[in-house]
């Protein structure tokens, strides 16, 4: 992903009232005509819809939609706390509201717990499903120690040298053209969260896990994981994977956390590879 803070999206952003909350939506390509269903994409913790717009400018052959969460980017504070329940709920609302009837869904860390949410909460929605460096929720297999007390600060958001200074610790992985583009192409599109925001979210899915459920979700699954990802291990996709029963499992060598910003050639292939495949085809990992 190439883009940076001073390019334009191409994106439609609006304000929309939905589920009790008013919430800053961006979506691409709705007006236009497409063999494939829109994408609904839910974002990591504290982070805003420029941070992950690039994909949403590379996948061109469809439409996307995503949304800040409530006191992120420029999304109000939320008045009350919020749940994964409520938050799909919503969501739902605003497709509804978008006249968008069955997307595909994907989320990445945070955004994979609320995308499985939302797969199992609705499943008429939903065609398929995509899980980028994310877990089960609280059945997970935990990150590298400072790696994950650095996520939980979030001066990682307000302070750039405090981001410069630990980043290969927080996210890992490699970048093919170099670390400062790796820092400059994220930090540059980040928004902070407000305080608010940032804590409703980290106790949105206190005590939430998907483990039970899942061997019951009968959607064709993607699960994207990096090799080197600091925060989210390797062996949780695998755990994902064992409990799905139609889910493929996509390594990302060398990637970190932000695979889907430093090896975006990669997973953008990996995900036109799914995506786009015949229905009924037999999904499973090898």
């Amino acid at each position: 992903m190439t883009a940076s803070k001073d390019e334009p999206m191409t994106a439609t952003i609006e304000m929309i009232e939905a589920g009790g909350r008013t919430l800053r939506v961006a979506h691409w390509r709705l007006d236009q005509k497409s063999e494939h269903p829109p994408l609904l994409f839910f974002n990591g913790i504290g982070a805003n819809i420029e941070a992950v717009a690039p994909l949403a400018e590379m996948l061109t052959e469809r439409a996307f939609v995503m949304f800040d969460m409530p006191g992120t980017g420029e999304s109000p504070d939320p008045v009350l706390p919020y749940n994964p329940f409520t938050m799909c709920w919503t969501a739902s609302q605003i497709l509804d509201r978008l006249g968008v009837e069955t997307v595909d869904v994907m989320g990445v860390s945070w955004g994979g717990a609320m995308a499985q949410h939302f797969a199992l909460q609705h499943p008429k929605r939903t065609r398929r499903l995509v899980l980028a460096a994310t877990t089960a929720g609280m059945l997970m297999v935990p990150g590298n120690p400072a790696a994950l007390t650095k996520m939980a600060d979030p001066r990682r958001y307000i302070d750039p040298e405090f981001m410069n200074e630990h980043f290969a610790t927080l996210y890992g992985g490699v970048d093919p053209d170099g670390e400062a583009h790796q820092k400059d192409s994220h930090i540059g599109r980040l928004k902070p969260p407000s305080p608010r925001g940032y804590m409703y979210q980290l106790l949105a899915m206190l005590g939430w896990t998907s483990l039970p459920a899942l061997p019951f979700l009968n959607k064709e699954v993607l699960i994207m994981m990096g090799d080197d990802d600091q925060i989210v291990p390797l062996i949780n996709g695998r755990i994902l994977a064992s409990a799905i029963r139609n889910a493929r499992l996509e390594v990302l060598k060398g990637g970190g956390h932000l695979f889907l910003l430093t090896h975006a050639d990669e997973s953008v292939a990996a995900l036109r590879e799914f995506l786009d495949a015949p229905e009924g085809e037999d999904r499973a990992a090898a």
